[in-house]
């Protein structure tokens, strides 16, 4: 496993966690991974032999130009634009259309998913409907989840950066357990 390898691995681990408890992105750790991308890839060409870095290059410019409509039409978050594109210098950019599509495809479960819990208690019989709703209420004064709730501020959404996340792990170990990048 290369180092951009491994780097990526504790970004999307950090971000993966980040977004699903807070709905964040934060900027330090996409600045900070980037630096140390940057400075392994000019490592790389004095070192050994000389790496390839125009496709990690390629794939941060790729990876932010992809999703920023994304963003301008307010269907996604500057952070997300942002983690993608450094998941295209890290890892470059022939990762970045199979990380979206998976990415993708589980935001649009979880969507799914959230529509149709949100429909359930209407199909439900009276007993189960008064069941759900005392669960769900005693869901939501659980301490965790309102600590949880707190540190999202407010913030609502599908975690697509943590979906990016996952799938980008899932790229960088599938491609040293013998697939082709």
């Amino acid at each position: 496993m290369t180092l951009l390898g491994l780097l990526a691995i504790g970004l999307c681990l950090r971000i993966a966690i980040s977004d699903l408890y807070a709905r964040r992105v934060p900027n330090a750790w996409l600045l900070g991974t980037s630096a140390l991308a940057m400075v392994a890839l000019l490592a790389g060409q004095f070192i050994g032999p000389p790496a390839a870095w125009m496709p990690h290059l390629l794939g941060a410019l790729l990876g932010l130009v992809a999703l920023l409509p994304f963003y301008a039409i307010g269907w996604m978050g500057a952070g997300d634009v942002k983690f993608f594109a450094v998941i295209g210098l890290l890892l470059g950019m022939h990762a970045l259309l199979p990380v979206w599509i998976i990415a993708s495809l589980a935001a649009g479960a979880h969507a799914v998913a959230v529509l149709a819990c949100a429909r359930l208690p209407l199909v439900l019989p009276t007993p189960l409907q008064l069941q759900w709703e005392r669960s769900h209420r005693y869901w939501r004064n659980r301490p965790s989840v309102q600590r949880m709730q707190g540190a999202r501020q407010g913030r609502q959404g599908i975690p697509y950066a943590a979906y990016m996340g996952i799938a980008a792990i899932g790229w960088v170990l599938w491609t040293v357990h013998g697939g082709s990048p």
